[in-house]
């Protein structure tokens, strides 16, 4: 049992229940022993504490509280193993859809060799799924010295659990330092998995990935309440390091087809490959303009729209610069558009060529999706509004009259 009470020591003083956040400890009878039986009620009877497993996470608040020394916490080892030392690579999941690599793979294998150089170590993608042969190719030439292929007709699909089986027991095997993983809806559900399986840490959506020089241990930097600050969380006892990472926040790499590289070829089948869920169909969402994510310029509005007709605004001169529709959490939440459009902390992160910003004001949780844009333009009728402090071009005014003026001279010039 990791926690227990010594009920020899322990006086039921409540001490220990006072400072658990959990809700995980209970002073009660303690249970009388057939020796205790025979003694007088008040002799035999006393209160003791008593800790609920299934609450308790081992925090270890409870125990520097009890001044009897009565609560003993035993933590196991974490990680997959206790002996950190034989952990060496940096590991790239290779997401992949239809048999296809995903861009955000291209731009954890950048950041991942510049880490590499830092730890004196290797790059190494990650890659399950079924008839890969182009993919494995184009890995290396994008930055992999190694690749870990499993190809199995069960791992076409993303599911979870055959997924996270093999995930797990090839670090298992190899003992990598760092793993990297797309924040995506796959790498979100994956990933996490993986990590309480082999019991390590997690820091999810990073903005920012370093080494620290002296330790050779990775600095993963998020924001934290709500965007206000950035944090560095570090994991210096457990390994894998592991941290997701958004779309479009490192440079994707550029492919050398004069790079070789290490294929690796593993085999997994019977209970590694068991699902408890079986996949009825993948369907895609239906856009009719650029995808939001690749998008080289987004058109994006905000609360400043006041209602869903006015978005029509923003789809014309998207609709004119061939680019995407993006919105602010304020105008998702009042159901003018879809998630998939939200541009934020909260929703996609994205860096085109240009971004437009309509009716936005600038909260950080908003620019914290779309701050790397190579140019952003700002329209807004608040000269105040935060959103101008990282504009590279601003527009004072009422959008109503601004845009449809700006679809006007675009068309002009651009001859639609």
């Amino acid at each position: 049992m990791p926690i227990q009470i010594i009920l020899e020591k322990c006086t039921g003083c409540s001490l220990c229940l006072k400072v658990c956040s959990f809700d995980a400890i209970r002073i009660m009878d303690k249970p009388r022993s057939s020796f205790e039986q025979k003694m007088p009620l008040e002799e035999g009877r006393g209160k003791k504490a008593l800790i609920d497993l299934n609450k308790c996470n081992l925090c270890g608040v409870c125990v520097p509280s009890c001044k009897f020394k009565a609560i003993l916490i035993e933590k196991e080892g974490c990680g997959p193993g206790k002996d950190i030392k034989g952990y060496k690579g940096v590991w790239v999941f290779a997401e992949q859809k239809k048999g296809k690599v995903q861009p955000v793979v291209f731009e954890l294998l950048e950041k991942a060799r510049q880490l590499a150089v830092d730890l004196e170590t290797q790059v190494s993608a990650v890659l399950l799924g079924e008839r890969l042969e182009e993919e494995v190719q184009e890995l290396i030439w994008r930055g992999a010295d190694n690749v870990y292929v499993v190809e199995n007709h069960a791992l076409a699909n993303y599911q979870d659990e055959p997924y996270t089986n093999v995930i797990v027991e090839l670090i298992k095997k190899y003992k990598p330092e760092v793993v990297l993983c797309g924040a995506t809806l796959i790498g979100r559900s994956l990933i996490a998995r993986v990590a309480v399986k082999i019991k390590t840490g997690l820091t999810a959506d990073c903005t920012g990935l370093d080494i620290e020089a002296q330790r050779k241990i990775l600095l993963q930097t998020r924001p934290a309440f709500g965007g206000n600050i950035m944090a560095t969380i570090i994991s210096p006892d457990f390994r894998p390091q592991m941290a997701t990472v958004r779309h479009k926040v490192f440079p994707e790499s550029a492919s050398d087809m004069k790079r070789k590289g290490r294929v690796i070829r593993e085999n997994f089948d019977g209970n590694s490959l068991i699902s408890r869920t079986r996949l009825l169909d993948i369907v895609e969402e239906i856009e009719s303009t650029v995808n939001l994510a690749e998008a080289d310029i987004i058109v994006s509005g905000g609360r400043g729209l006041a209602g869903l007709e006015n978005f029509k605004l923003v789809k014309d001169l998207a609709g004119v610069l061939a680019g995407a529709v993006g919105s602010s959490r304020a105008a998702v939440d009042a159901g003018w558009m879809p998630y998939s459009h939200q541009v934020g902390q909260t929703g996609r992160t994205v860096s085109p060529k240009i971004y437009f910003a309509c009716g936005i004001s600038g909260q950080i949780q908003h620019l914290v999706g779309m701050q790397s844009s190579k140019i952003i333009v700002a329209i807004n009728k608040d000269p105040d509004a935060p959103i101008f402090k990282v504009a590279t071009y601003g527009l004072v005014g009422d959008l109503f009259v601004i845009l449809p003026a700006l679809t006007k001279k675009f068309k002009e010039v651009l001859k639609k």
